[in-house]
């Protein structure tokens, strides 16, 4: 049996007049552009779809910036991890977020959402309930529960 060559996609680059592709019908440099610029997230709701545009622009440094420590991928090893992060962004299509519920805390978020995605040419899609944690006012993505 052959195996099937890995083909990378192209790095995505988004106009800041764009809809922003985490689905809020907002100009990108109104809503998640800010953020990936420094502006810090009011909530979890906002950090959560601005780190899926994260993956989607290749933006691995917003990624690491914004995970918690006590998440299981977190490491010191930034190199290693950066470059995980960027191999699963470079073999992977983003095609749709559609969040389910957000539950709003003041020191602990929740949200549910559904992501489309394929990874070469795989249907990869997957539900998650993702654990927000606030860490000295700013909000970090803490883990995740898959759902089948």
């Amino acid at each position: 049996m052959q195996n099937k060559k890995r083909m990378p996609k192209h790095n995505i680059k988004i106009g800041v007049n764009s809809p922003c592709l985490c689905g809020s019908k907002l100009k990108f440099k109104k809503c998640c552009l800010q953020f990936h610029n420094g502006k810090t997230p009011k909530t979890a709701l906002e950090l959560m779809r601005s780190r899926y545009v994260a993956y989607i622009t290749s933006n691995s440094d917003y990624i690491i910036k914004t995970t918690h420590i006590n998440n299981p991928d977190f490491t010191t090893d930034i190199n290693r991890w950066k470059n995980d992060i960027l191999e699963f962004c470079r073999y992977t299509t983003f095609e749709q977020l559609n969040i389910l519920e957000f539950i709003d805390g003041t020191k602990e978020s929740f949200v549910s959402f559904n992501v489309k995605l394929t990874i070469d040419d795989k249907d990869e899609s997957f539900t998650e309930k993702s654990k927000f944690l606030k860490v000295n006012n700013i909000w970090k993505y803490h883990s995740g529960e898959f759902n089948e």
